[in-house]
C-alpha cells in the first residue's frame, strides 16, 4: 500500500482531550498528515498551546472548550465543525481521567466521575460524530482510547479499569452497528505512557508505576504520547480501511493478549 494511504489532506478531525498528553500528540500528528484538526478540551490554556504547535502544519486547526460529559455541548461542537456543509471524517475520543484508589476506598462520587468522562464522554463524542457522518453520507473513522488496564487486574485501578473495559465493549458494539454506514470504529489500548496525567500520579511514590512498567517491558521503557498518536493515525487513515472493531495495543510488550 502506498504511503499516500496515510495522507489526511482535505479531511477534518475532532480530537477530544487535545490540550495535553496523548490528545495533543495526536492532534499535532494528524495535522502534520494534512487534516484540519478541531481540538477540544476543558483546558483552554492547553488548547491554545496545542494550536500553536499545529499552526504551521498543512491542515491547521481550531479549538473548542468542551466538557465531554455534557452531551448537548458535544453535539454543539460537532455542529460547529460541520457547519456550511463541511464533513467530519475522523473523531478520536481521547479525553479521560485517571483515579487510583483501593476498591474498598473508592466512593460512588469517584466512580461516577470516572465513568462520566471515560465512558459517557466517549459515547457522546462517538454518537455525535457518527450522526454527522451518517447525515452527510460520508465514511469515517472513530477511534476510542482504552487502556492496558483491561488486560489485567491492577491494585487501585478499579474505577479506571472498569471504565476502559466499558470503552472496549462500546467500541465493538459501535463497530457492528456503524459498519454498514461505512464508519469504522477501533480502539487504542496503551500501556503506561508518560503524560502530565501519569506524572501527577507518580509524584511522591518511592517506586513509581513508570519504573515498574519499564522493567516489565521487553523494550525496557514506558511509552511516549507520540507512540500512541501513530496508532491513532493508522486507524484514522485509509491504511486501516479493512480494520474495524479492533484493539491496537502500543504497550511495549507489557501484555500480549492473543
Amino acid at each position: 500500500m502506498p504511503l499516500t494511504a496515510y495522507d489526511l489532506s482535505s479531511r477534518t478531525a475532532l480530537i477530544t482531550g487535545a490540550a495535553s498528553g496523548i490528545g495533543r500528540a495526536t492532534a499535532v500528528l494528524l495535522a502534520q498528515a494534512g487534516a484540519t484538526v478541531h481540538c477540544a478540551d476543558l483546558d483552554d490554556k492547553g488548547l491554545r498551546e496545542t494550536l500553536e504547535l499545529i499552526g504551521g502544519t498543512p491542515g491547521g486547526g481550531e479549538s473548542h472548550v468542551l466538557d465531554v460529559t455534557d452531551g448537548a455541548a458535544v453535539e454543539a461542537v460537532v455542529a460547529a465543525v460541520t457547519a456550511d456543509g463541511r464533513s467530519l471524517d475522523i473523531a478520536a475520543a481521547i479525553a479521560g481521567v485517571l483515579h487510583i484508589a483501593p476498591a474498598l476506598d473508592t466512593t460512588d462520587e469517584d466512580l461516577n466521575r470516572v465513568l462520566a468522562v471515560n465512558v459517557t464522554g466517549v459515547l457522546h463524542t462517538c454518537r455525535a460524530a457518527a450522526r454527522a457522518m451518517i447525515a452527510a453520507g460520508t465514511p469515517g473513522s472513530l477511534v476510542t482510547m482504552a487502556s492496558g488496564a483491561v488486560d489485567a487486574g491492577y491494585p487501585g485501578g478499579l474505577a479506571y479499569s472498569m471504565s476502559k473495559a466499558a470503552v472496549v465493549q462500546l467500541t465493538r458494539t459501535l463497530a457492528t452497528e456503524l459498519g454498514p454506514h461505512g464508519i469504522r470504529v477501533n480502539s487504542v489500548a496503551p500501556g503506561w505512557i508518560r503524560t502530565p496525567m501519569t506524572e501527577r500520579h507518580d509524584a511522591g511514590l518511592n517506586r513509581t508505576v513508570e519504573e515498574s512498567m519499564a522493567a516489565r517491558s521487553p523494550l525496557g521503557r514506558v511509552g511516549r504520547p507520540e507512540d500512541v498518536a501513530h496508532a491513532v493515525l493508522h486507524l484514522a487513515s485509509d491504511a486501516s480501511a479493512f480494520t474495524t472493531g479492533q484493539i491496537i495495543r502500543p504497550n511495549g510488550g507489557v501484555s500480549m493478549p492473543w
